[in-house]
């Protein structure tokens, strides 16, 4: 669980990136062009089979370890505070994980499936950033994201932490310092993924 998390969170890096080219206003044409050269280049291509067979990994060890939790402990504790003993994000890892699913989801039919369709019909011509702009015109596809991009904030929150702890990483001295580093990723790669649609719904990137 703690590689195929720290996996995808590389990878999240390297998609905010890509996303932020629409930040430079040039009527997405660096955006365009660096999404042009993911899709094309073979490197990449190959690359993204390994990214989604870690996703579909992560997903299934999700799952399997929510199975475990509850078959460890069958019947409930008849007394049984858990917020003194954990935050609410640590027990709701089950609930944010299936709403990034559903998210990504959507986030997949949206651009995603447009791309390879374009892609392996003759390569046409996709402007993708257009399409953004498109999708993004509608309100409840912005709030969709937004919601979607809090719950990978939280998730993130804690699963960057949590992920060095499964490695053994727990120290007092170490620790404060990935907690840190953990709470500066989550928020950095969030406010990028939320802003992105926000910008385009109110036309602050044309």
């Amino acid at each position: 669980m703690g590689i195929t998390g720290l996996f995808l969170i590389l990878f999240l890096i390297v998609h905010a990136g890509i996303n932020a080219c629409i930040f430079l206003n040039d009527n997405g044409k660096t955006f365009n062009d660096v999404a042009h050269f993911m899709s094309h280049n073979w490197i990449m291509r190959f690359l993204e089979i390994g990214l989604f067979s870690g996703l579909i990994l992560h997903i299934i060890q999700g799952l399997k370890l929510w199975s475990q939790n509850n078959k460890a402990r069958p019947i409930e504790y008849h007394y049984n505070q858990p917020s003194k003993n954990s935050k609410w994000y640590s027990r709701s890892m089950g609930i944010l994980g299936t709403l990034l699913l559903l998210f990504l989801i959507i986030h997949l039919s949206n651009f995603y499936v447009g791309t390879k369709v374009a892609l392996y019909s003759g390569d046409q011509y996709h402007n993708l950033f257009e399409e953004m702009k498109e999708d993004f015109s509608n309100y409840w596809i912005v709030l969709i994201y937004v919601i979607g991009v809090s719950a990978l904030y939280w998730h993130l929150y804690h699963g960057f932490q949590s992920a060095f702890q499964t490695f053994g990483i727990n120290h007092k001295r170490y620790t404060p310092i990935l907690k840190f580093i953990g709470i500066t990723y989550a928020t950095v790669i969030c406010i990028l993924f939320a802003l992105m649609p926000i910008s385009m719904f109110f036309k602050w990137i044309v």
